[in-house]
């Protein structure tokens, strides 16, 4: 059971841009961790709002992942089944959208990130 493509909103797309500008990050995909990992952060489930794929990012889960992306994807499985939410190839799909783009929308968001030492405090604050 493996996410083979994402592809981000337009919204999270523009997201991405403004934190890319903060942070110095150069990469999507390295913020796109962060994101994820910030959602997962989170004690409740991100809402089932619908997120439109319309942007032109789009990478492959190995991109998104690297080296880890069997850590990433079973953190994404264990996140599912204490939500209480099915393992199937639709559902991880989606809740890994979902908690993406909530990542994304909560770091680009914050006002106090304002470069990439910020990104790490706010990593080891909410820790």
């Amino acid at each position: 059971m493996q996410i083979e493509q994402i592809r981000l909103s337009q919204t999270g797309k523009e997201q991405l841009v403004k934190l890319k500008r903060r942070t110095k990050i150069k990469n999507w995909n390295v913020l796109c961790r962060w994101a994820f990992c910030r959602s997962l952060a989170e004690s409740t489930r991100p809402s089932p709002v619908p997120i439109p794929a319309d942007s032109s990012v789009e990478m492959t889960w190995k991109t998104f992942g690297g080296p880890n992306a069997a850590v990433y994807l079973a953190l994404l499985k264990t996140r599912c089944r204490n939500d209480r939410v099915e393992l199937t190839p639709e559902s991880l799909n989606q809740q890994f959208r979902l908690h993406l783009h909530r990542g994304i929308a909560y770091l680009a968001g914050n006002r106090g990130l304002q470069n990439i030492e910020d990104l790490a405090q706010v990593a080891t604050l909410e820790a």
